[in-house]
């Protein structure tokens, strides 16, 4: 392990703590019921996407971040914030349930919100920060 790896990984975990925390709170704010859509996954997931978009946009426009910067808020707070694990899960269980429709919904839904978020962001971003070097 090098010197600095140990800061940066605390720095990871630091991140994630925040972030899983965050996505545990919405989740107990917004439980599911079998069968029913689940927003608090979608929710997660799709404003992720956005503050990731945002965050690109402005990491790139510094002159010099900290090289922690990226790691702590991109891998570590907005990692554990997201959730590709629960959304598969919560896929299977649609379908399995025999909610194929709210399944195909949710899929494509997270995938076509989220890649729109991730744009929008950047969009946002650039308004905020300007364009990326």
């Amino acid at each position: 392990m090098r010197p600095g790896d140990r800061g940066l990984l605390a720095a990871i975990a630091a991140g994630g703590v925040i972030g899983s925390l965050g996505r545990y709170g919405v989740a107990r704010a917004l439980p599911d019921e079998p069968g029913a859509f689940p927003w608090a996954t979608f929710i997660v997931n799709v404003s992720g996407s956005l503050a990731m978009g945002v965050l690109f946009v402005w990491v790139l426009t510094m002159h010099r971040p900290h090289p922690w910067l990226r790691p702590f808020l991109g891998v570590g707070v907005l990692g554990g914030w997201t959730t590709f694990s629960t959304y598969a899960l919560e896929t299977r269980a649609l379908v399995a349930s025999g909610h194929g429709a709210t399944a195909l919904a949710y899929a494509l839904g997270s995938l076509l919100v989220g890649l729109g978020a991730v744009g929008a962001g950047v969009s946002l971003g650039e308004r905020a920060f300007g364009r990326r070097r």
